[in-house]
């Protein structure tokens, strides 16, 4: 239910604005002498992504993205229907809240969308943290701000928070299947295109590990690499002398590759689509001289049959690629006065 009122009545807090000494867009004196904008995220909320291993200059412009998307088709640029409907004056409490039991993920970037849209000020009470576990009709995060303002701002928020939510609550589903074990599942870069960071932040709110983040800050031979190569052991000789402190990660199809790669001094060794029996065989193999991953085959109900052969990773891409959305909605009630 909205409530109209005057905002000058309500118990909001500024939002700030401004760069904190932890926002990654490098703003402030230096910043301003080269002409460069200021990221306008709050200063703690900008510590809070910087401390979750985001860039929040990365997150507002994803966040300004997501509503110009919104409002692309409006000379006026506001939400039509919002606007004919809400008095311009009107504030209200809107409530996020889980409508099926997950893990969250995406609190503070939710906040980031509306940030961005809220004109002065708002108000965020937060009921659970990023990974936190949450169940059917539970509260996740409170916002008193301008009516107007959280609806535009509802469905952005919404795509974003219930998308890394959902990656969050099936990695939490692996990570749960692995307990007890050493493996630890993993996600690839079977990303969204822009949303890569987001998305494996999600993965780790999750309680799994990331893979490599780009195509440079680790190596992956490939099938095609190997073809290219006229060979596993070639291929994985050429990265290691043009980049000797890589870490590198070699896909293998057979014990005898697997075998070639272990000797020529491989970090990482990937076994695409090996059984359980033979990932155990691999295992033996390489008897601690490099870390393992399993890829293909894979699924929650054989998982820990994985786990138990001492495999060190599981790689599920469709944790990034697959995961359904956790099914998050905003309720509206009277903002709460002094």
């Amino acid at each position: 239910m909205t409530v109209s009122s005057t905002p000058d009545e309500l118990p909001l807090a500024p939002t700030g604005g401004g760069c904190g000494d932890a926002c990654g867009c490098g703003a402030g004196s230096d910043a301003e002498a080269v002409g460069m904008d200021e990221c306008g995220l709050d200063p703690a909320l900008a510590q809070a992504l910087t401390e979750a291993g985001l860039d929040p200059l990365q997150i507002e412009d994803l966040a300004h993205l997501a509503i110009a998307e919104d409002l692309e088709f409006s000379p006026e640029n506001v939400d039509v229907t919002t606007v004919a409907t809400i008095p311009e004056d009107a504030v209200a409490t809107g409530d996020f809240t889980a409508r099926v039991a997950g893990t969250v993920a995406g609190l503070r970037v939710a906040e980031a969308v509306i940030s961005v849209v809220c004109a002065e000020e708002f108000e965020v009470e937060r009921h659970v943290e990023d990974g936190d576990r949450v169940e059917a009709g539970q509260k996740l995060l409170s916002v008193t701000t301008r009516t107007r303002d959280l609806l535009t701002a509802e469905r952005s928020a919404l795509n974003l928070l219930c998308r890394l939510s959902g990656i969050a609550t099936a990695t939490r589903a692996w990570a749960d299947a692995l307990e007890g074990t050493k493996t630890k599942v993993r996600d690839t870069r079977k990303t969204t295109p822009g949303l890569r960071s987001l998305e494996k932040f999600a993965v780790r709110c999750g309680g799994g590990v990331n893979h490599r983040m780009s195509l440079s800050d680790a190596a992956l031979v490939k099938d095609n690499h190997v073809v290219a190569a006229g060979g596993v052991a070639p291929a994985f000789k050429a990265v290691r002398e043009l980049f000797p402190d890589l870490a590198i990660e070699v896909e293998v199809d057979t014990l005898h590759q697997l075998r070639e790669v272990v000797d020529a001094g491989a970090d990482l060794i990937l076994l695409d689509n090996f059984t359980p029996g033979e990932t155990e065989e691999a295992v033996a193999i390489v008897d601690g001289r490099a870390l393992l991953e399993s890829s293909g085959r894979l699924t929650l109900e054989n998982a820990r049959a994985y786990a138990d052969t001492g495999v060190d990773y599981l790689a599920v891409g469709a944790l990034t690629h697959s995961s359904p959305i956790l099914d998050i909605g905003l309720d509206l009630r009277e903002a709460v006065r002094d």
